[in-house]
Order: structure tokens, then C-alpha cells, then sequence
């Protein structure tokens, strides 16, 4: 995902630079808005009505463009990690591992239907 990195600097001009070789000077505005140039919002792909992350982290402003979809964007975020549920699995085989040690192994019941009542249809 591209970003674009806001630097405050006294005054109201904020300098704005994008990832590559794209740098624009902006004002901002009485309400402390901003435009971005149309080459920048292109090059990251930010469109008319489109969200944007804006987040404040050591004197840095960072905005970067939401994705439409989320869960599109997210899709195989974890992919080539380790597989959570085959550790639940060995986990669990650990755990019953030691109450079986404890306790004996594990023994089913059988279920018990109700009986019929005598006298009663």
C-alpha cells in the first residue's frame, strides 16, 4: 500500500511527500484542509469519496488510502505463516495427553434414552 507523509513546519504550509520522487508544497486551508495534488492521488490510487487513514506517530502525519473492500485487501495476509489451528490441535492432543496420565484414558458412555412409562400411550 503507498502512503503519503505530512511534515507540520511552522506556520500553515505542510510539505507532502510520496513514496518515489513525487514532493508537492500544499497550503492548508481555514478549516485545515488539503488538496492532494492529482498526480500524487493517482500514483496511490485515492479516489473522489475514497477513505484514508490519517495517523500522527513521532511528529509525522501519515495518511494512506483504505481499501474499498477490507476483507479483499486482507486476503492472504497469513498465508506461508505457521498454521494456528494444526498448534490448537497439537495442543489439545497435549493437553488430553496429560489427563489421560492423571485420570486414566477417557471412556464414553452410552446415551440413555428415557423409557416409556407403563400405562401411558
Amino acid at each position: 500500500m503507498n502512503s503519503i507523509e505530512l511534515r507540520c513546519t511552522i506556520g500553515e504550509i505542510v510539505q507532502l511527500r510520496a513514496i518515489g520522487s513525487h514532493m508537492a508544497i500544499v497550503k492548508t486551508s481555514s478549516k485545515g484542509q488539503i488538496v492532494i495534488p492529482a498526480e500524487i492521488r493517482e500514483k496511490i490510487g485515492l479516489k473522489p469519496g475514497g477513505k484514508v487513514l490519517v495517523t500522527l506517530s513521532a511528529g509525522k502525519v501519515t495518511i494512506e488510502p483504505l481499501p474499498e473492500d477490507p476483507v479483499d485487501a486482507a486476503w492472504g495476509m497469513l498465508a506461508g505463516g505457521p498454521s494456528l489451528t494444526a498448534a490448537l490441535r497439537a495442543e489439545k492432543r497435549g493437553e488430553r495427553a496429560r489427563e489421560e496420565e492423571k485420570t486414566g484414558p477417557r471412556q464414553l458412555r452410552a446415551a440413555r434414552l428415557p423409557r416409556k412409562r407403563a400405562g401411558r400411550r
